[in-house]
């Protein structure tokens, strides 16, 4: 005889399926102070992203950053959100979709759902739906191409202290990088070189990848090296000289020394170096953003025009891209 009063929730009923879970950094729910506010003090409260001692940072983050920040970023997100909202939820969900619909139209019965770091929706709350339906096998991929420990060692500490409660396990699989998998170099070198067919060869092709405090290279963090692999293999791929192209660094804040060279410094002296023509991508996104919508194509656009250069383009991520859609399958592939 059964016994009552068991549900899903506790590791009972039909399971066996199998499930993909794209995690990406997240996004305000609106371009506004309050939503932006809410949505910074959950991402600059993670100590994977502020190392520093949490009493100290929690005074300034409450007694300064948050007072002041999100009414000059939420200005900041007014100006690149769109009729479907968010650029990087729209983008997020897109590709969602796809993977979905190429999984499928392969053979793979697996769903393939969307989590968000810090916002929603929540890796918590796609995690106990999963849970909740019958899945037993997740792989999850963070759509961070290098690894480093404040966005893929973060997002994987997120899908940890979910699971930390639960009584039934699911078999886990994470995928911590593709930094270097042939079918991310290959898609991301197919989208510079259908713009150089279209804008023309530029003088200087600029990398430029999310800046980190310099202090986390010297503590063991890959990124940096990570970065800087991916720019050899795709510059091999385009045939690229040393000269031709170069890497930086862009959204740094607070006084820290971060990597670099800084991508708006760098757009600063091409010019005085008489480089006037440039096209820049940023091979550590995976969806166009505020960093890459308004940072590159908006502020540093306008940082090398002042400076003299006269031809600036600002070649997009591969967001859903057949071919980046297709890379995502393959690296899943190997777990469904």
């Amino acid at each position: 005889m059964a016994l009552k009063g068991l549900s899903k929730q506790q590791g009972h009923g039909p399971r066996g399926k199998k499930a993909v879970l794209l995690l990406n950094l997240g996004t305000p729910d609106a371009p506004t102070p309050k939503a932006v506010r809410r949505y910074l003090a959950e991402f600059l409260s993670d100590p994977r992203v502020v190392e520093i001692p949490k009493l100290l940072w929690q005074l300034i983050l409450h007694g300064i950053v948050l007072r002041v920040r999100p009414a000059k970023s939420a200005a900041l997100y007014q100006q690149i959100w769109t009729e479907q909202g968010s650029p990087l939820m729209d983008i997020s969900l897109r590709q969602r979709d796809a993977l979905r619909a190429l999984l499928a139209e392969q053979g793979s019965e697996v769903r393939v759902e969307l989590a968000m770091r810090y916002g929603q929706p929540s890796v918590s709350s796609v995690l106990q739906q999963l849970h909740s339906d019958g899945v037993d096998a997740i792989t999850v991929l963070p759509l961070y191409p290098q690894y480093s420990a404040p966005t893929t060692g973060s997002a994987f500490d997120a899908v940890a202290k979910e699971l930390m409660g639960w009584r039934y396990l699911p078999s886990l699989n994470f995928i911590n990088s593709y930094h270097d998998r042939p079918e991310f170099i290959s898609a991301l070198a197919a989208s510079i070189r259908r713009d150089f067919e279209v804008n023309g060869k530029p003088q200087k092709l600029v990398l430029s990848y999310h800046g980190m405090p310099e202090r986390n290279l010297h503590l063991g963090d890959p990124y940096y090296c990570l970065c800087l692999k991916t720019s050899r293999l795709v510059a091999e791929e385009l045939g690229l000289q040393e000269g031709e192209y170069m890497n930086t660094f862009q959204s740094r804040f607070g006084k820290a020394k971060w990597l670099g060279p800084y991508t708006d410094a760098t757009m600063a002296q091409l010019p005085t170096e008489g480089v006037k023509d440039v096209a820049v991508v940023c091979p550590a996104f995976s969806a166009d953003c505020l960093e890459t919508l308004e940072e590159i194509a908006g502020q540093n656009r306008e940082i090398f025009e002042h400076a003299g250069g006269e031809r600036f383009r600002y070649i997009p991520a591969l967001n859903d891209d057949p071919a980046h859609i297709d890379m995502m399958a393959k690296l899943v592939a190997p777990y469904l």
